[in-house]
């Protein structure tokens, strides 16, 4: 452990008595309604997010809710990224310029460093870029529906990828790690929810069998009752 570099021996992972630390909060988690479902009954994947957590410096629980695992890749919500951005101190707030109409309509983000006042901007995303990719007409896709936004996000990734990577620690965005799929059409919550009910599916539970309930016997009716009944005789019998 000595030989490791700082940077590796600041995670949890690999301090001993933080790893178990984190074990314990991740059975408590794990087990609360509260966290979102792919982290429900799973001590790894909340130690994994706790692990994160503390390497960007943000509460666990916050990280938790905006994290997401898609095609099996763990991916954060744009607005955490923009937020871990605005937070490290290197630059001003991240803001956008956009221009244009229909498929031209076109969105660039751009930053102040703040030692120099240097202005630097991000590669322009637009809407035709986002049909050429495939991005547009992803099933679920906010491209049709919210376009100023997701030219927003998609411009802010790309920027932070390129300029602040450490920021976010590499991890892509959800709308990213979606979009760039080239399998399953299905939408990221759609993604959580197969891959826990693959979960279940596999998890073999032994019920025994309830005892069969035997139909009670029908009641014999009034006239079948009276026919049952013996004949009496008169005196003498």
């Amino acid at each position: 452990m000595q030989n490791l570099p700082a940077l590796a021996t600041s995670s949890l992972l690999l301090d001993v008595s933080r790893f178990e630390h984190a074990q314990r909060v991740s059975k408590m988690l794990s087990s609360s309604t509260m966290v979102p479902a792919h982290f429900r009954e799973n001590v790894g994947n909340c130690v994994i997010a706790l692990n994160y957590a503390d390497r960007v410096g943000i509460d666990p629980f916050m990280a938790m809710q905006k994290m997401y695992i898609i095609h099996g890749k763990p991916a954060i919500e744009t607005q955490l990224q923009i937020a871990l951005f605005n937070k490290s101190g290197r630059f001003d707030s991240l803001k956008y310029k956009v221009s244009g109409e229909g498929d031209e309509k076109s969105c660039i983000a751009y930053a102040t460093i703040k030692e120099s006042g240097e202005v630097i901007e991000g590669p322009p995303v637009s809407i035709a870029m986002s049909k050429a990719e495939g991005w547009y007409g992803k099933s679920g896709s906010k491209w049709k529906t919210l376009p100023d936004l997701m030219l927003r996000y998609r411009a802010a990734a790309f920027f932070i990828r390129l300029y602040a990577p450490e920021t976010t620690l590499g991890l892509q965005t959800t709308e990213e790690v979606y979009e760039s799929a080239d399998i399953i059409d299905i939408t990221p919550e759609q993604e959580v929810m197969r891959e826990i009910e693959k979960e279940s599916a596999s998890i073999e539970i032994d019920i025994p069998a309830s005892p069969v309930e035997q139909a009670p016997e029908p009641t014999p009716e009034p006239e079948q009752q009276q026919e049952q009944q013996p004949e009496v005789s008169g005196p003498g019998f």
